[in-house]
């Protein structure tokens, strides 16, 4: 059958829940290569109406061995659409290859839930899926350690242990947002998630993107997702409409009592009221301590929050808004508010495989399509005899995918190149920078096992003072004093170095008697459980 209906990018961030004991790596000694120039996954791409069924003359498996690959996806139940939309591009590649002794077996994790022992016991070369990371876990728990697994999931606690996965690991695309930021010269990042596992493992990847890339942060705040209200009371606390809106009627009621209260020349009442008559065009008075807002939700709260940040006064040219790849949605890009905004998000995919996709299904394909297709062709990469499993699939140098560079690590995440996108409200988006072609210089940074949820971050003000907005004549700056409104400083603890006397020679070791090493603490992480938005 055909699915008509096709999911975003979305989907392809949320496909994951739950956290578990990280299993060693496999075979990590591979990581240590040196990258060069990445392969592509599948070598060409061929079309129907040249036959898609071709003879592999370049590269082949003998006759007499015959491979198995498994494939877990939910193919029933409330997910079914999902796993056939990811079934239907690993079947395309599997067709386009040919290869009379691959044997292709699917089975359905939502309809019989023994589908992860069904697939092991038909003793597979390689697995592709699951999807969701309870079935990946299971199976990393029960499958022989050297047998390869690429999955879809997000979910780092479920990967590992020779369980790979070439879903898009969402804190990637926090760290290249992040990144973009900085070179924006941002001087003070506003960091929102919602508070979910996924919102809470992003939150953490800002905070450390931003000391990595050294942009300040103002603060950063949880919000209930999909909840217009508690999304609204996060805008206007964080807008600081409370005290930018009573600095503005304490600058009103300075001039005003003046005016009426005080003997003035005429000039002074003139200019006085020329003061009053501009703010009380206003509502509120100074400027959010912030010039960027890292947005970390889906896109239909993104611009949720976006709207409410716009009608609390955080003025387009005050602060501009910055996004995840979870803004690569058709309606995120037409909404005008939004107009301006920059997202981290995967590359265009390759014209060769829409069109292939779309002449074979009469559809576009999707982001998972393109993971689907991608994974298969990495299977059989690897079924053929021309390299170790390990030694194909962990290749340092990568390859070049439907939808960009990917490449897979021992620890079982992979890394992608994203580019930077500009959206202009008009359903378009204008290209800023273009995703890396290669590895050869790391792309990231931030070690995505090293994060730990992070508490919320208080706003960081000086606030809002009204005599700073308003000029009065100097005989009545004293009688006329005003407090500040929303100060809110951060209190930074000073340490008193001890002072240690040097001796004579360098025979001595200097060591403060007090001191004692620190132990690490472990970290036990949660990752992505995200859902798809109801529009």
């Amino acid at each position: 059958m055909f699915i008509r209906k096709f999911f975003i990018l979305f989907w392809a961030l949320t496909l994951f829940t739950g956290c578990a004991i990280k299993q060693p790596d496999w075979n990590a000694q591979y990581g240590s290569e040196v990258a060069g120039n990445p392969d592509q996954i599948q070598s060409s791409v061929y079309f129907p109406e040249y036959g898609m069924y071709v003879d592999q003359k370049d590269t082949y498996l003998p006759a007499e061995s015959v491979k198995t690959v498994a494939v877990l996806l939910p193919l029933s139940g409330e997910n079914a659409q999902l796993g056939k939309s990811i079934s239907k591009s690993i079947e395309l590649a599997f067709l386009q290859k040919n290869y009379q002794n691959i044997s292709v077996k699917f089975f359905d994790t939502a309809e019989n839930s023994n589908a992860v022992y069904m697939a092991l016991e038909s003793n597979p070369d390689i697995i592709i899926g699951p999807v969701f990371g309870k079935n990946v876990k299971t199976l990393r728990d029960l499958k022989p350690k050297d047998l390869p697994v690429l999955s879809f999931t997000s979910d780092s606690d479920a990967i590992g242990g020779g369980v790979m996965t070439v879903a898009l690991m969402p804190t990637q695309s926090v760290e290249a947002t992040v990144k973009e930021i900085a070179s924006d010269n941002s001087k003070h990042i506003l960091i929102l998630a919602p508070k979910t596992n996924s919102g809470e493992i992003m939150a953490a990847a800002a905070i450390e993107s931003a000391k990595i890339y050294n942009v300040p942060i103002a603060g950063m705040r949880y919000y209930d997702e999909n909840d217009q209200e508690s999304i609204k009371e996060i805008a206007r606390q964080v807008s600081m409409w409370d005290a930018r809106s009573d600095a503005n009627t304490r600058a009103r009621a300075i001039l005003s009592d003046i005016l009426i209260q005080e003997n003035l020349t005429k000039s002074e009442k003139s200019y006085l009221n020329t003061q009053l008559d501009k703010i009380s065009k206003i509502e509120t008075l100074g400027k959010a301590p912030y010039d960027s807002v890292l947005l970390l939700g889906n896109s239909n709260d993104s611009k949720t929050m976006a709207s409410f940040l716009r009608y609390f006064n955080v003025g387009i040219h005050d602060s501009y808004f910055y996004g995840t790849a979870m803004w690569d949605s058709q309606d995120i890009l037409n909404d005008l508010s939004m107009s301006g905004s920059k997202f981290a998000g995967l590359p265009n995919t390759s014209d060769n495989f829409t069109k292939l996709y779309e002449k074979t299904y009469g559809v576009a394909p999707n982001k998972l399509n393109a993971f689907g297709f991608d994974a298969a062709n990495l299977a059989i990469g690897m079924l053929l005899p021309n390299k170790l499993p390990a030694a194909y699939l962990l290749d340092p140098s990568g390859y070049m995918g439907t939808d960009g560079l990917i490449r897979l690590k021992p620890s079982g995440e992979n890394e992608r190149a994203l580019q930077i996108i500009k959206m202009d409200g008009s359903g378009t988006t204008k290209l800023i920078k273009p995703a890396p072609d290669n590895f050869i210089k790391p792309i990231y940074q931030l070690n995505a096992y090293d994060l730990d949820n992070s508490s919320e971050i208080k706003l960081t003000d000086d606030g809002i003072n009204p005599n700073d907005y308003i000029n009065i004549p100097e005989r009545f700056r004293f009688k006329y004093r005003s407090k500040t409104y929303g100060a809110n400083k951060t209190v930074v603890e000073t340490i008193t170095p001890e002072i240690i006397t040097l001796p004579e020679d360098d025979s001595e070791i200097i060591k403060p008697e007090d001191f004692k090493p620190s132990n690490l603490e472990k970290i036990d992480k949660k990752y992505i459980d995200s859902v798809e938005v109801a529009e």
